[in-house]
């Protein structure tokens, strides 16, 4: 199946960001999974966090009209209450069986939800956040990719930092 270039450039980022996960952290114990190398975030952030912000930046870019916005008293927002508590709770512990497979299933689900975009809506405009600052589809597709791949590379100098000190 032909997929146009945005879509296709974002994939390939996801898919890329999938295999260095892979190679990189898929091995690593509980304890490695959440060391904090001179104070740098642990690889189970990065990876929660990876996941977690494509979450919500899809949510942004899947919702026209406002993006479906929630207006509780002064406060608007786009995002669920089970996405707010997800955002908060990124730095939190576990283990590291529990984080490889929320990634795993986050990183598949937001592939499809790229897929399910339709081009035709890559210029109309969406808000992100509180403030709703201005943005467009493709805004933010383009940042599901650079944003994954940025967190990426820092969990790959993490576990090198982990495994070096380990070792």
């Amino acid at each position: 199946m032909e997929v146009e270039p945005v879509r296709r450039a974002v994939l390939h980022a996801l898919e890329l960001a999938g295999e260095d996960v892979e190679r990189w952290a898929a091995g690593l114990s509980d304890v490695e999974m959440f060391a904090r190398p001179c104070g740098l975030p642990p690889v189970g952030f990065q990876l929660r966090h990876m996941v977690r912000s494509l979450d919500r930046l899809l949510t942004y870019a899947e919702s026209g009209d406002l993006y479906r916005l929630e207006v509780r008293g002064d406060e608007v927002r786009g995002l669920s209450e089970e996405q707010m508590v997800a955002l908060a709770t990124e730095m939190e512990g576990g283990n590291a069986v529990e984080v490889m497979g929320e990634f795993r299933r986050g990183l598949r689900r937001a592939m499809e939800r790229v897929m399910a975009i339709v081009p035709e809506t890559f210029g109309e405009a969406r808000g992100v956040g509180r403030r709703r600052l201005p943005t467009t589809v493709a805004g933010l597709l383009i940042h599901c990719a650079e944003h994954t791949q940025r967190h990426t590379g820092q969990m790959v100098t993490t576990v090198k930092v982990v495994l070096a000190q380990a070792g």
